[in-house]
């Protein structure tokens, strides 16, 4: 069944099945979605007695069960198949056909609702007027949130800035708090803040997240530089922040361990989530007070974990030393952005003076976007210094096609090769069959050829992420 927004269906097909009852922050966005819910879900999860925590996230990142955890643990083959198989029972004795994510919504929602967990986390998955998971009932919304809203999936939220902030800013509920996260576009405040008072809801600004300088009686030891050599890669520090929240009256000092500048942003959403869950009036029936401390929320965010966004891997390679990996998911031009600004930043505090970076390249078929679109903002990279050289190795191959998303398709890497022939042309370039699945370990093995430093860029869809994630799993 391809992609047809709309919530008649999962809604009858809601009602046939066991009531939810779960309290659940809902979160939708562009960009960030999933880092939000991971700092929020760690968070809880620390608090003292630790409350059971269940999150979804979409897509999948190496199988269908990574969707759905219970307390930072993937959802067992075996409930999932299970659950799932009663709700398809369930939808063909009522002659119901419902999308694949319906059913993975509605698959989710029941094995938190059997689980009992005391909170759920749950991420949109496109839009959030018409999205599956706005089918959960308003009394179980505890607060609602919207991560960066920037230009994608245009073909079902609209083309402007303002129409996609609508469709998503319409998971507000009456009477409960809706945090906006930091915006670039101006016009996602205005809008809204109109979407959220139409739905009563309580408009709430995120707090800011700031930088600081490594303090050794609160960090620890001072480390060191970053270094991309692989017979002795260190791999950047945690950033040292500060955080000033409505429900403590102390600032929290910790590090946050998720990198780019762009998770100052999503800390703050996350952290201003745990404020309103702590002190709103609607949420007071969770009792948080108390149990959610500034220790509680120091622990969270520094054991928060994200595969997949600007995630540090040593892999084994063809030749005598290991390949340095960075893996994201960047997808669109505003999350290549961020990592090219990573990027730059990366070189500026690595002290290297000449390095090579090997671009691993798989992007979705997504119209109106295109590969120039999605892979300007991060090619050629900027140094950030004229005294570092950079040489550029660009790779560009196919992905797996996902689980249960027959729509989702790659890019030709002949497409992509033109795009990235344009923006880096004395790049060396390394050229993916347009209909092989098997190309990722070729490219690794060509990536491999190189001395120095060096380091390599998987990126440009997170299901190549997954195509990576499971070749190292193997």
């Amino acid at each position: 069944m391809s992609i047809d927004l709309s919530l008649d269906r999962i809604q009858t097909l809601s009602t046939l099945l066991p009531r939810y009852t779960r309290s659940t922050v809902h979160i939708a966005g562009t960009n960030g979605k999933g880092s939000v819910s991971a700092f929020v879900s760690s968070i809880l999860k620390s608090t003292n007695p630790p409350l059971s925590v269940g999150r979804f996230n979409s897509p999948h990142l190496v199988t269908i069960c990574d969707c759905i955890t219970l307390n930072d643990h993937h959802v067992t083959p075996g409930v999932y198949e299970k659950t799932r198989s009663s709700i398809e029972d369930i939808a063909k004795k009522n002659a119901l056909e419902i999308s694949n994510f319906e059913l993975l919504t509605l698959t989710a929602l029941q094995i938190f609702e059997s689980a009992q967990v005391d909170i759920v986390v749950m991420e949109v998955g496109m839009g959030g007027r018409l999205d599956a998971t706005n089918v959960i009932p308003d009394r179980c919304i505890a607060v609602s949130a919207l991560t960066a809203v920037d230009l994608d999936h245009q073909a079902f939220l609209g083309n402007t800035i303002a129409a996609i902030t609508r469709e998503k800013a319409a998971i507000a509920r009456k009477g409960k708090p809706f945090l906006l996260g930091k915006q670039k576009h101006p016009e996602v405040m205005e809008v809204c803040r109109e979407v959220v008072n139409q739905a009563g809801g309580v408009f709430l600004e995120a707090v800011r997240v700031d930088k600081r300088e490594w303090d050794t009686h609160i960090d620890g030891p001072s480390p060191g530089p970053c270094s991309f050599s692989s017979s002795n890669f260190v791999a950047p520090a945690p950033q040292p922040v500060s955080i000033d929240l409505p429900c403590f009256t102390d600032t929290v000092y910790t590090r946050l361990p998720l990198y780019g500048d762009h998770q100052l942003d999503n800390l703050g959403l996350a952290a201003s989530i745990i404020s309103a869950l702590v002190s709103h009036p609607t949420c007071s029936y969770l009792n948080m007070k108390g149990r959610v401390t500034q220790e509680s929320v120091i622990q969270g965010i520094e054991q928060t974990k994200w595969p997949g966004r600007l995630s540090f891997h040593t892999v084994d390679s063809s030749g005598p030393e290991k390949l340095i990996v960075l893996a994201d998911g960047a997808h669109n031009p505003a999350s290549s952005m961020t990592l090219g600004r990573y990027i730059r930043d990366l070189l500026r505090g690595s002290h290297s003076k000449a390095i090579t970076l090997t671009y691993i390249l798989g992007l979705s078929h997504s119209p109106p976007k295109t590969p120039l679109q999605t892979l300007s903002p991060l090619l050629p990279p900027d140094a950030g210094d004229e005294d570092v050289r950079v040489k550029v190795r660009i790779a560009a191959l196919n992905f797996s096609p996902p689980e249960g998303m027959p729509w989702v398709k790659s890019v030709p890497p002949s497409e992509i090769k033109d795009a990235v022939g344009s923006l880096c042309p004395d790049a060396d370039l390394w050229i993916g069959q347009d209909n092989s699945r098997q190309d990722l370990p070729a490219a690794l093995k060509w990536a491999a050829g190189v001395n120095g430093e060096h380091l390599v860029i998987l990126a440009g869809s997170l299901y190549l992420v997954a195509d990576f994630y499971r070749l190292l799993s193997h």
